[in-house]
This record gives C-alpha cells, structure tokens and sequence, in this order.
C-alpha cells in the first residue's frame, strides 16, 4: 500500500462506506486510477480517501491498522503495520483526520475491509471497523443471471 496524491478519475464514482465503533466514525472513498493501471498486464490500481471523525468525548489515538484485501479471484491479502501513512493520529474528541493511500491489484475488481487499532487517553485499547468497501474499475465485467 503506498501513499498517492492523485485526483479522482471517475467523477461518477461517487460511493462512500462508513462505519462507527466507540463514536469514531469511519468513511471509505475509492476510486479508480487509470493512469497507473495496465489492465494488459493484470494491474489495476486504486486509490482510496479515509475519513476518521472522534463523535466521542474522549480523546483516542490511532495505533495501528490491519487490511484485508481481496482480489476478483477471492484471493486475500493481509496488511498490518503501525500508523497510517506513516503517522500515528491523535483525535481529540470532534476532530478528524484524512488521508489517501492506494492499492493495486491483479484483477479489475475486489473489495477492502479492515479496523483500526485505537486507544483512549486512559489507556484502554479497541479496533475501530473499517467498513467492507468495492474497488471497481470500468474493467469489472458484470454478469446478469
């Protein structure tokens, strides 16, 4: 996963996911990237914008992340690390913090899911849900039945 500053290529893309554990309020923004796709060698690259919101009344910190990412094919990848983008954000409560970052794939489509591993001022530890989210380019075929 990389940290990308691109600007949304389909304006049409419109979808946003959230969740909320605790009061800490989670949206998910992907979008496509043709420019840094090459559908003819299997590589299809997706941004994706996180909104996090404190709606709660104490302070929290973000410690560390856990993705799971899945491709078209349902096969799954683990991320894990500390932060995101290389920060560890501290949310006061009615703040927000925002940040893009990318993930590419084998296949025109698949899905992310993860959480956040947070803790309060006091010291007690909890994972905030990332909502499941689509990452769909214009090369996803659909099939009726």
């Amino acid at each position: 996963m990389t940290e990308t500053a691109a600007s949304a290529s389909h304006p049409t893309e419109e979808h946003r996911w959230t969740a909320v554990t605790r009061a800490i309020r989670v949206t998910v923004q992907p979008r496509f990237l043709p420019g840094e796709s090459a559908p003819e060698e299997d590589r299809y690259v997706f941004a994706y914008t996180v909104e996090i919101v404190n709606e709660g009344a104490e302070t929290v910190s973000l410690l560390a992340r856990h993705w799971r990412i899945i491709d078209g094919r349902g096969r799954t990848e683990e991320v894990r690390g500390p932060g995101v983008v290389g920060e560890q954000p501290t949310l006061a409560p009615g703040q927000s913090y925002t940040y893009t970052s990318g993930a590419p794939l084998p296949t025109p489509s698949g899905i992310m899911v993860g959480s956040f591993q947070m803790q309060t001022e006091s010291g007690q530890p909890f994972d905030a849900a990332i909502p499941a989210f689509a990452l769909e380019s214009p090369h996803t075929v659909r099939t009726l039945h």
